[in-house]
């Protein structure tokens, strides 16, 4: 996304936005290894409510992972 970094004297100049993503290393139980996401914080907070089996099951149902 774009937008404007605006000054006290309201001086206008382009930026960007860019989106908050994490590379964080996840240990899956079910698969005894080790995967590492790269999640934007909404993501973490979904793993963190939901547990990191049930948000990398629903990720692949919506087509968000490559199934391997």
């Amino acid at each position: 996304m774009v937008g404007n970094n605006v000054s006290h004297s309201k001086r206008r100049v382009k930026r960007k936005f860019n989106v908050n993503l994490f590379r964080k290393k996840f240990y899956l139980p079910d698969e005894n290894r080790w995967v590492v996401l790269t999640v934007s914080a909404h993501g973490l907070r979904i793993i963190n409510k939901k547990g990191v089996v049930a948000a990398v099951k629903e990720a692949k149902e919506k087509g968000f992972i490559e199934k391997n």
